[in-house]
């Protein structure tokens, strides 16, 4: 940047997130130790540690103007303020106006403890997760891969990285039936113990392989060990194919590597074709290694499904093991999970959640939405209803008014309105909301006479349609043609209840529920009987009554 003098670094941590906030903890803790410093950091999602902390932001921080407003200083998040760069009108900033704001106005930057926390949550198993994250492994190599290995341990990530993501172009030279065409020849092998991550090791471990031509008389040797008791030599054998594999993929485009490291085997590698294998180590030289003979156990790879369902259900999953923080029921995979699940309880019980789960700031509602909200929020409840499961009079009134195609504020019509303005009645409970719909749509049949039992035919006359309808002279002409999408509507209901054949089905249920109850239907049969018929006339009755 044009005026500015920084250090500036990147990190690939490919499917390794856990080393992203390792990276996070290592610049925390450098601006503890340099109190002069100011350290930005984010990844390809922005700025992450506003993720992180996404349920505790302030209301006027969001993804548009979050960028180059989090930094970090003396071990504390520090956020730019709206208002106090060079345009206060602008809600995005650059880097400049950033650091403007911080030589000029560095004590009118926000610090908020809550917000912090939540940023930084992941830190605080911290330093114990640096060693908790490694696994050492004895690999059975050749020499010449013991020799890098020891040099440049860092390389052990892009090698498995292009063992991982081995291309066409790469694998060329492995099938090669001549172990003189590798540049790592699988002679001379010695059992050396590598360090990975968890991930590096997982990711080279859980890959299919079958071993290259060069390789495949030595693992029949190992198989055959297997055979007579030895099954370690066939595994730490494999394991070194593998890593040696990805080595000489690396290796092959070392010198147009943009990977310090990578290139620095490339160079490892061609001081050995120059000097010779004089330079490999002895196997007493190897003896005074570090960690030497160091052999992780590797349970951690299974995935025990009675701690993950004891974890879930919040059971004390790591007080079950022999050994603490080995697992999937460890400390730090338990403080996980119920960070996971206080989180999605926040977001049930957040009532300002749209229904795409995003904050709906202060605002966007509209002003029948937000007065709806105000008399729900007003009614109250009981001091025994649980908050997460109650019941939401407002959202079930609009939700049912968007199906029923009504406007915005009324849900009975004309002639059930609460006040003059065509706003629903209180409500203390969702049996008056029901009761409501049910006079709703009671209204909405009779209207269409399909409630109707005067006559002989004026629920026939509903459903026959405008080009079947047989009207007298005396009949509004336009009955007929009043029958709108309303039809299908009560004739889908009528024969939906016919088919229930006078059982119990959803439509007798649902319109039990609401307080109406529909006709037997007897034109089928032709005949009725002397009880049908007094139970006929006992409904006609109370239907005209409901009139």
């Amino acid at each position: 940047m044009i005026g500015l003098t920084y250090l500036f670094g990147r990190a690939d941590y490919g499917d390794a997130v856990e080393d992203e906030w390792l990276i996070v903890y290592l610049l925390r803790e450098i601006s503890r130790a340099f109190s002069s410093l100011w350290i930005r950091v984010f990844d390809g999602d922005g700025e992450f540690l506003f993720v992180e902390a996404a349920n505790v932001l302030p209301g006027w921080l969001s993804p548009s103007n979050d960028r180059h407003r989090a930094w970090i200083h003396q071990g504390k998040l520090q956020i730019v303020p709206l208002g106090l760069a060079a345009e206060p009108t602008k809600s995005r900033i650059t880097l400049e106006e950033a650091i403007g704001v911080i030589r000029t106005s560095s004590k009118s930057l926000v610090q908020s403890s809550l917000v912090e926390a939540e940023a930084f949550y992941r830190l605080e198993k911290y330093p114990g997760q640096i060693s908790h994250s490694l696994h050492h492994a004895l690999l059975t190599v050749p020499r010449r891969l013991a020799y890098l290995l020891h040099a440049r341990p860092q390389a052990v990530a892009p090698a498995v990285e292009a063992f991982y993501l081995r291309s066409p172009v790469l694998m060329k030279p492995l099938l090669s039936s001549s172990p003189s065409a590798l540049t790592l020849p699988p002679v001379d092998f010695v059992t050396v113990s590598v360090r990975f991550t968890k991930v590096l090791f997982a990711q080279l471990k859980s890959q299919h392989f079958p071993p290259p031509p060069a390789w495949a008389t030595v693992l029949v040797r190992a198989a055959e060990a297997q055979d007579a008791g030895k099954p370690e030599t066939h595994s730490r054998l494999e394991l070194g194919m593998k890593i040696t594999c990805g080595f000489e993929m690396m290796a092959a485009t070392a010198e147009e590597s943009a990977s310090r490291i990578v290139r620095e085997v490339g160079v490892l590698l061609r001081d050995l074709e120059e000097d010779g294998d004089q330079v490999l180590p002895t196997d007493e030289d190897m003896r005074m290694w570090d960690d030497v003979d160091r052999d992780d156990d590797e349970a951690w790879l299974d995935i025990n499904y009675a701690d993950l369902e004891r974890e879930l259900q919040g059971g004390a999953g790591a007080a079950t093991r022999s050994e603490p923080g080995v697992g999937f029921g460890d400390a730090s995979a338990a403080a996980d999970l119920r960070k996971i699940v206080t989180r999605f309880e926040a977001f049930l019980n957040d009532e300002s959640a749209g229904m795409d789960g995003a904050e709906m700031r202060p605002g966007d509602a509209s002003d029948e939405d937000s007065s709806d909200d105000g008399d729900s929020s007003s009614d109250g409840g009981s001091d025994g209803e649980d908050k997460a499961v109650s019941f939401n009079e407002a959202h079930f009134g609009r939700m049912m008014r968007e199906m029923m195609g009504l406007p915005p504020g009324d849900i009975t019509g004309d002639t059930r309105r609460g006040s003059s303005e065509g706003k629903m009645p209180p409500r203390d409970d969702d049996e008056e909301v029901i009761q409501q719909l049910a006079g709703q749509m009671e209204s909405e049949l009779k209207g269409h006479g399909v409630l109707s039992l005067e006559g002989s035919s004026s629920v026939s006359r509903a459903l026959a349609g405008p080009g079947d309808s047989k009207t007298d002279p005396g009949e509004d002409e336009d009955s007929g043609d009043d029958i709108d999408m309303d039809y299908h509507l009560a004739k889908n209901l009528l024969e939906s209840f016919k088919g229930q054949a006078g059982m119990a089905g959803p439509v007798g249920n649902i319109l039990g529920m609401m307080g109406l109850s529909l006709p037997r239907d007897e034109g089928d049969t032709g005949e009725n009987t002397g009880d049908d018929q007094k139970g006929n006339g006992k409904q006609q009755q109370q239907q005209q009554q409901q009139q």
